[in-house]
């Protein structure tokens, strides 16, 4: 009798299961994301559009869509690689960059940023104060040689030009905060370096 009252149990542990798993299975949305590659400051147009079908989820805000003609002429804040599906935060108006915003370009050598670094992937960027001869900073909190401590600066990274400056040298793009970019524009040679935190297309 234990086992069959046991197994009886299990029986309707396994339907709950399925029944719940069928309904969060079926709470999806029509949401819209990317067909195609985007670069960052390019006007969507309806055929940069498509529509799929996403799991509704409370923490993020998807862009329905129903709500394409309202999408269609915005502008892409960071790169868009295909398959992204679209949220609030990655428009923006039509002019680029955004308001707050300003682009950089920082010619980095081999060291200084890492390997496989793309267009859309976040970075800190660590800009030390005394950096000479291509020294590079440390991308720690622990104090530089005049006791002071790198500033790390959130950016994402709008082109990777490997052809560089023709010195050897890669030449990245970033975006940033409006009042980070006089602080990146002063770093001395060698004094920048790049630190990956999330990959392209986020």
């Amino acid at each position: 009798m234990p086992f069959v009252a046991l197994g009886g149990l299990l029986v309707i542990v396994c339907v709950l299961a399925y029944a719940y798993g069928a309904v969060r299975l079926g709470d999806r949305i029509q949401v819209l994301a990317v067909a195609r590659t985007v670069a960052a400051g390019q006007a969507l147009t309806t055929v940069d559009l498509k529509q799929v079908s996403a799991a509704r989820d409370s923490g993020v805000q998807l862009i329905p869509a129903d709500q394409a003609t309202q999408v269609v002429g915005r502008t892409a804040v960071v790169p868009l690689v295909a398959g992204t599906l679209l949220t609030p935060e990655l428009l923006g108006d039509a002019a680029f960059p955004p308001s707050g915003k300003v682009t950089a370009s920082v010619a980095l050598k081999p060291g200084q940023y890492p390997q496989g670094l793309a267009p859309g992937a976040r970075v800190l960027v660590y800009v030390s104060a005394n950096a000479q001869g291509g020294a590079q900073p440390a991308p720690a909190a622990s104090s530089t040689g005049n006791g002071s401590t790198p500033a790390r600066l959130p950016a994402v990274v709008l082109d990777v030009d490997l052809a560089g400056d023709g010195q050897g040298a890669t030449v990245v793009t970033l975006l940033l905060d409006a009042s980070d970019g006089p602080r990146l524009a002063a770093a001395p040679a060698g004094g920048v370096v790049l630190m990956q935190t999330a990959p392209g297309g986020n």
